[in-house]
C-alpha cells in the first residue's frame, strides 16, 4: 500500500526520519525546508551538510521549499520544528493544511507563555486533529546511521499509533505503542531540563556519583510533574522517560547536556546559544516548567536551580550548593 509522509522541517531529526521512512519501498517521503537555499543544498548533495553531515539521503526522498508541492498526496504530516517556532510555522501554513491529515510530532518541548505541549499547539492552530507523539532515546545521528533505536508512538487513538508503528518500523528502528500522549510529551520536554543539569555537573567535574543522583532525582521531578497533569507514572519509567533521559544526559550528541557542560565550564548562556547551529529545547522548556511549577506548587528543586543558572545568573557552583544544603529527608 502506497503511503506519503510530508516532513515539516529540515533539521537533523527531520532528515533522520526521512531516511528511516524511505527504507519502506511503498512509502513516499517529502521534506519541506523553509529556506530555498537549504532545500537546494540538500537536494543537490543528498546530504544535510550543516545539521547531519556524512549521512546520504536516499534519492527518492523529495526535498523542496515549495510547500504546496510537498503536501500533494500526503496522508501524514510529520512535524519536526522546534517548539518555540511551531505555532508561527503552522500559522503560516494553515491555509494549506485544511485537510484533517494526522500529524506525527517528534518535537520535545513546552511553549513559553501558553505552556502548551506540541500536540496542543498543533490542535490549537490547525483545529482538532489526531496527533501521534514519536519519542524515546533517539538521537538523529544514530538513527540515520541505522544503529538500533527503539521509541514509542503515543496517541489517544491506538489504531493511529499502530499505523505510525507500521510506517516507521524497520529492522533497526523498533516502535512500541502507548496511549499516554500527555505523559510521553511531558517526559520528552522535561528530560531536556535535567540534561542541562547533568551537563553542568560534567562541566564542573563532579563525577559519576553526582550525575547518577541528578538523573535519579530528576526522574522523580519529571514523574511528579507529569502526574500532576494526568500522566501515567509508568510512562516516565519507559522509553520516553527514563530511556530518553539516559541518552540525553550521557551522549556527546545531546545538545542540552552540551549547553549545561559549557555553563559548568564558565561560558555564559548568550555565548553558548550564539555559537549553536541547532536548538537546545531545554533552555526554553526550563522557563516554562519553572513557571508552571511555581504556579502549581510542584516541588522541583533541580529544575529551579537550572532556571536560576540560565536566567538569573546564578553560578553553577552556587546552584549545586543550594541542592546539597536542602534539608535532609526520606527518599
Amino acid at each position: 500500500m502506497h503511503t506519503k509522509v510530508t516532513i515539516l522541517g529540515s533539521g537533523a531529526m527531520a532528515t533522520a526520519c526521512a531516511v528511516v521512512l524511505a527504507e519502506h519501498p511503498h512509502q513516499e517521503v517529502s521534506i519541506w525546508a523553509r529556506n530555498p537555499a537549504h532545500a537546494e543544498q540538500i537536494r543537490r548533495d543528498r546530504e544535510n551538510r550543516r545539521l547531519l553531515p556524512g549521512i546520504r539521503i536516499p534519492d527518492r526522498v523529495q526535498v523542496t521549499s515549495d510547500i504546496e508541492h510537498a503536501l500533494t498526496g500526503a496522508e501524514y504530516l510529520l512535524a519536526a520544528v522546534p517548539t518555540q517556532f511551531l505555532r508561527s510555522s503552522l500559522l503560516e501554513l494553515r491555509p494549506l493544511l485544511t485537510q484533517g491529515r494526522p500529524v506525527i510530532s517528534v518535537i520535545k518541548g513546552i511553549e513559553n507563555g501558553t505552556f502548551l505541549r506540541p500536540s496542543e499547539i498543533i490542535s490549537s492552530v490547525l483545529g482538532n486533529r489526531d496527533v501521534v507523539a514519536l519519542s524515546g532515546p533517539s538521537h538523529a545521528e544514530e538513527i540515520a546511521r541505522r544503529l538500533p533505536t527503539t521509541v514509542v508512538a503515543a496517541s489517544a487513538d491506538l489504531g493511529l499509533a499502530r499505523q505510525v508503528q507500521k510506517i516507521f518500523g524497520t529492522d533497526r528502528f523498533r516502535v512500541y505503542t502507548n496511549l499516554d500522549l500527555v505523559g510521553v510529551e511531558l517526559a520528552a520536554a522535561l528530560k531536556n531540563v535535567v540534561a542541562i543539569a547533568a551537563g553542568i555537573s560534567d562541566g564542573l567535574g563532579y563525577g559519576d556519583n553526582a550525575k547518577s543522583a541528578l538523573l535519579t532525582r530528576g526522574l522523580v521531578e519529571m514523574t511528579r510533574f507529569g502526574m500532576r497533569f494526568g500522566a501515567d507514572a509508568a510512562t516516565f519509567h519507559g522509553l520516553a522517560g527514563f530511556g530518553d533521559l539516559i541518552t540525553t544526559c550521557v551522549s556527546p550528541f545531546g545538545r542540552n547536556r552540551r549547553v549545561g557542560q559549557r555553563l559548568g565550564n564558565g561560558e555564559t548562556l548568550q555565548e553558548i546559544l550564539a555559537s549553536m547551529d541547532s536548538v537546545a529545547e531545554g533552555v526554553a522548556t526550563a522557563r516554562s516548567v519553572f513557571d508552571i511549577a511555581e504556579q502549581e506548587g510542584i516541588d522541583m528543586p533541580i529544575t529551579g536551580e537550572v532556571y536560576r543558572v540560565l536566567f538569573e545568573n546564578k553560578s553553577p557552583a552556587e546552584a549545586t550548593n543550594s541542592l546539597m544544603h536542602r534539608p535532609q529527608r526520606s527518599e
